[in-house]
């Protein structure tokens, strides 16, 4: 009977939210599914430059209105929450920017942004009008990765010693990625899993950043590195490396490969999100793997995969009046260690954290 109560309580307390999709593209079109099909969601309104993705996302979802400038959006004082999920990445601190000043509670794509400076703004925005502003690192919602946490939350683990996650993608998408801005494999794929062991780590804090590059495959062509290894030293004295890279072959996995290992003093707890568990052979195109996606797809009545319930999460922390899951002031956490990161790799030598200013090097001190 009480959590009937709870919950007729909740029902009551919920608004019926009108949402604005910035950029209906891979991503943004997961999101303005999932939005179209919530019983949170009133209305869907959509922004896309490119014409034919346009109309064909607004005939899918029933879109009340679709336009190619995005300010029109901002400009309906009916909208409550925008989500950013346009490319290229440079897009982002304006885009978002442009939303929290017009009174809008924001769900963005990582990276938050390309400068500590414009996180900064954003954050103070967001804090100062008292809106939702959370950032899309879907892989807080894999089950695997919540129940790593889960395990780091309850003591299981006991007291964190180091943690190991390897990620790679195939090179197509590596290639689409570095075709359209220079950000390394750190920036944009490394990012998801440094989001998830600070967030598995917490209240500890980075402290120390040494990366190491290697280019053979993507540097002639785009000028970014092939893959990155990097380790992070926090303030507890626990140690963890990430590997990230983008050249893997295009037939395996579709398109994301993740092992992790994370060692505390009690115990040992491995994952793997290799997607190796469901194999397609066929006549042709040979041997594939499906559902290996990062953000997932949907299959058939259902989803499979995290960018589905990340949305949920926020339309609920907004029509709620609850917490985000991700938050701006941890994204730009993670921005400071791919940062020094990208700065390691460069000089050779490992960076301090916290990084001064916009993000100038400051070597670590040893000796």
């Amino acid at each position: 009977m009480m959590n009937r109560k709870r919950r007729n309580s909740r029902e009551v307390a919920m608004k019926q939210l009108n949402v604005g999709i910035v950029g209906t593209g891979w991503c943004g079109g997961i999101r303005a599914n999932t939005c179209a099909s919530s019983a949170l969601v009133n209305e869907v309104h959509i922004a896309e430059i490119k014409a034919d993705r346009l109309a064909e996302v607004a005939k899918e979802i029933g879109a009340i209105t679709a336009t190619a400038d995005y300010k029109q959006l901002l400009d309906n004082n009916n909208i409550d929450v925008i989500i950013v999920s346009a490319t290229p990445e440079h897009t982002h601190y304006t885009m978002t920017r442009d939303s929290l000043l017009s009174g809008k509670h924001v769900l963005l794509e990582k990276p938050l942004a390309l400068e500590l400076n414009e996180a900064d703004e954003l954050i103070e925005l967001a804090n100062n009008a008292k809106l939702k502003f959370a950032i899309g690192y879907s892989q807080r919602f894999n089950p695997k990765f919540a129940y790593v946490k889960q395990c780091m939350s309850d003591g299981t683990l006991g007291d964190p010693v180091t943690a190991l996650v390897s990620r790679h993608i195939t090179r197509n998408l590596g290639k689409k990625i570095s075709g359209r801005i220079k950000l390394s494999p750190a920036a944009m794929e490394a990012t998801h899993d440094i989001d998830f062991v600070l967030w598995c780590l917490e209240p500890a804090k980075p402290i120390r950043v040494y990366a190491q590059a290697v280019n053979r495959v993507m540097k002639a062509d785009y000028d970014v590195a092939d893959c990155m290894w990097i380790t992070v030293t926090m303030d507890d004295g626990t140690v963890f490396t990430i590997g990230a890279g983008w050249i893997m072959p295009p037939a395996y996995p579709n398109f994301s490969s993740t092992t992790i290992e994370f060692i505390g003093s009690e115990a040992a707890l491995m994952v793997d999100d290799s997607h190796r568990d469901v194999v397609l052979s066929r006549m042709e195109k040979g041997t594939v793997f499906p559902m290996s996606t990062m953000p997932g797809e949907p299959v058939g009545h259902v989803f499979a995969g995290p960018m589905h319930n990340e949305t949920i999460h926020f339309l609920e922390a907004v029509a709620y009046d609850r917490p985000v899951m991700a938050t701006a002031e941890q994204a730009r956490q993670v921005m400071e260690v791919y940062m020094a990161a990208d700065m390691s790799a460069e000089s050779n030598l490992p960076v301090s954290l916290p990084l001064a200013g916009s993000g100038e090097l400051k070597l670590a001190a040893f000796g």
